[in-house]
């Protein structure tokens, strides 16, 4: 027998819906934002990511699944959405669009070669957001508004949004010059990624998950005392932005983001929800100054973020969040004898036209067992067709909850069921 590839699953009816909900009510958020969806493909050259997404990252070094095209093309099946979106932003000139900054949305699988745990898988599906094109530390504000007003809207309660600025350039040098003294005589103490990272990108020590724990990691220089006076003015427009708008969060400044692209506003929403595990994340973002310039485009400023449905559906499972999905069928057609199942084709196609969720057996079941079938299937009503009732022209509808049922006429069907 054949099986799923490890690291991979199967959403079955029963739990699609739950995805469904949650990707509707991500988009309605965005629409009432101004938000506008994009498309990108699930493959990239490689060298997208590695100039978008940094050669020292995890991502890049470790997780990629990349592979050789018959042309002999390098090709990557796309880690993250950031670096597709802006590449498109890049090669369909939207730089040149007059309405500034260009705001989009996306949603999709990624594809991430990692030790599958519970809400972590091989193949996830991220939902993200990406505004280019504004220097103003309000649209920083706006974008985590956007991400903080869906998991509200989806009902999460024990959430915390946690922010941090990673500076300018200058202010990222000189962070960076002070990392490297401070581990650089204990580096042998970490593990073989730190000590590469040392001379490479220091700032990714940080987020090491192996040497989390060492004392070094707790005496670490803070950014926060490395920011220019520029970068200081944008961190706190920031803050003064999010308390404008009601959104509570801390300053952690250790907080860093995995990819290379960040600049300024980094943030994560952080699930506390008892039993959710002991990676907390739920959502990472933060503004990328420069990564549309390194894919070919002008200098332009952008900020998004992302966040997995699989991370989030367990996020919510953890708070008992019940979503509410629509099941059931709002009508089942029960038909007896070959008459009245021909008539029913025609009948079923009637109520489907109007918009009504309907069904019926396929299965040349009795009476009873159709109607089980239509209480299986979560059946508001089912309309019972049999020869009595089409040499009379009407449907018996009853109503399943009560079992109060009522002859009807065929042709008002449908528009008694559209009433009801």
């Amino acid at each position: 027998m054949i099986q799923i590839p490890r690291g991979t699953q199967d959403i079955l009816p029963g739990t699609v819906e739950k995805w469904q909900w949650i990707e509707q009510t991500a988009k309605e958020v965005c629409r009432t934002y101004n938000y506008s969806e994009i498309r990108t493909p699930i493959f990239e050259h490689t060298e997208l990511f590695q100039r978008g997404v940094g050669d020292t990252t995890d991502i890049v070094q470790k997780e990629m699944y990349t592979f050789e095209d018959r042309g002999g093309r390098s090709l990557t099946l796309r880690p993250e959405g950031t670096a597709s979106v802006v590449r498109s932003y890049v090669e369909n000139k939207m730089y040149g669009d007059p309405n500034q900054p260009v705001k989009l949305f996306y949603t999709g699988p990624m594809f991430r070669y990692e030790r599958p745990q519970a809400g972590r898988f091989r193949q996830f599906v991220q939902f993200g957001v990406e505004a280019i094109g504004s220097e103003d530390p309000a649209i920083d504000a706006e974008v985590i508004s956007i991400v903080m007003t869906i998991f509200k809207k989806l009902g999460l309660k024990n959430i915390q949004l946690v922010i941090n600025s990673l500076g300018d350039k200058e202010s990222r040098l000189a962070h960076r010059e002070a990392l490297i003294q401070h581990f650089k005589p204990r580096i042998g103490e970490f593990c073989a990624d730190c000590q590469n990272r040392l001379d490479k990108n220091p700032l990714r020590i940080l987020d090491c998950k192996k040497d989390r724990d060492h004392e070094l990691m707790k005496t670490a220089p803070s950014i926060l005392d490395y920011l220019t006076e520029p970068s200081r003015k944008f961190f706190d427009k920031v803050q003064f932005y999010l308390k404008e708008l009601g959104i509570e969060f801390i300053v952690d400044p250790t907080l860093v983001r995995g990819l290379d692209y960040y600049h300024h506003t980094a943030f994560e929403v952080m699930s506390n929800a008892e039993g959710f595990g002991a990676i907390t994340t739920l959502c990472g973002g933060g503004r990328y100054n420069g990564l549309v310039q390194d894919l070919g485009g002008p200098e332009m400023p952008g900020i998004g973020f992302a966040f997995s449905i699989e991370r989030l559906l367990q996020a919510l499972e953890a708070e008992k969040v019940e979503l509410s999905v629509e099941r059931g069928l709002d009508c089942f057609l029960v038909s007896l004898g070959e008459e009245a199942k021909d008539y029913s084709v025609k009948l079923l196609q009637e109520l489907r036209h109007a918009g009504i969720r309907a069904d019926k057996d396929y299965q040349d079941r009795k009476m009873k067992a159709q109607l089980k079938q239509a209480d299986r299937l979560g059946a508001r009503f089912a309309a019972i067709l049999g020869e009595d009732e089409l040499k009379k022209q009407v449907v018996v509808l009853k109503q399943m909850e009560t079992g109060e049922q009522r002859e009807v006429p065929i042709d008002r069907l449908v528009s008694e069921l559209k009433e009801i």
